[in-house]
């Protein structure tokens, strides 16, 4: 009988607690030796375009493709027109789903209050739960709050604290404009969309396309779960520690805010122009 090489599996590497200081200086090391991408601010006036477009819902042929080339464009080209003039913003994801009376809501309404008293407009998905609370702590403490809204069969609406909206068909661009227009996120407990949103900052921040940005999770109840489990990831050896170095979790609003301007470039810190909550 043939023996069976047995093979052995290397130990799991233990992956230690930071705390905040050390985050930052691991953070700072990482990111001098991979460069900066340059933070784009408005330059020059520009005009909204009001121009909506209908989905597609008949069979594929060579013209309604190139007629849906026109309307993703078009989306683009509105975002692009629509944000032009966005100072440093910080992108808030989160669930469309919790009500005002519940916790996430408030710690939600507290960090579009505090990106406000910091300087940024705060740039949400412009609907109900997570994305309301954010724009409602914004618009209160008198800082900018912009609401992108997704069009769906349900007819999701805008939130009544979003001081400018733009209204978007495709996912996929309404996406891109979240990501493009922000140095920084901040994600709130959520569904399947927040995932979504979540690992698509993460992804573009390990490959360099963008950043390097904060990336902030605020809840570490509800994210227990996804932090045991990119530790098991990392032990495996598929990404490495300080390549998820911008990720950290806090209860705390006004932690999270802070972690953002300390892990901003000068360049950008400079842009900020912090204000007063509103009385």
């Amino acid at each position: 009988m043939a023996k069976v090489k047995l093979v052995k599996t290397a130990r799991p590497k233990k992956v230690p607690q930071l705390s905040p200081d050390e985050w930052e200086q691991g953070w700072q090391s990482y990111w001098k030796q991979a460069g900066f991408t340059p933070y784009e601010l408005p330059v020059e006036e520009r005009n909204k375009a009001t121009q909506e477009y209908r989905f597609l819902m008949t069979s594929r042929t060579r013209k309604r493709e190139i007629e849906r080339l026109a309307r993703i464009e078009a989306e683009f080209i509105r975002g692009f027109k629509g944000l032009s003039k966005l100072g440093p913003a910080v992108t808030v994801f989160g669930s469309a789903r919790f009500k005002q009376n519940h916790p996430y809501y408030k710690l939600a309404r507290q960090v579009g209050g505090e990106l406000a008293r910091q300087g940024f407009a705060t740039l949400t998905g412009g609907g109900p739960g997570i994305m309301e609370a954010a724009n409602r702590g914004a618009h209160e403490a008198g800082g900018d709050s912009y609401g992108l809204n997704i069009l769906l069969p349900h007819e999701q609406s805008i939130n009544p604290y979003v001081d400018k909206s733009i209204e978007f068909r495709y996912f996929f661009v309404r996406k891109v404009m979240l990501v493009k227009y922000s140095c920084a996120f901040i994600v709130m407990p959520g569904g399947l969309g927040t995932l979504d949103e979540l690992f698509e900052a993460a992804t573009l921040i390990q490959c360099k396309k963008i950043g390097p940005f904060p990336l902030v999770l605020i809840g570490t109840k509800f994210w227990e779960g996804l932090r045991k489990f990119g530790r098991f990831m990392m032990e495996q050896g598929v990404f490495k520690p300080d390549e998820v170095g911008f990720g950290r979790i806090t209860d705390s609003p006004e932690e999270a805010v802070d972690l953002i301007v300390r892990s901003l470039p000068r360049a950008v810190r400079n842009q900020l122009t912090p204000i007063q909550s509103k009385k």
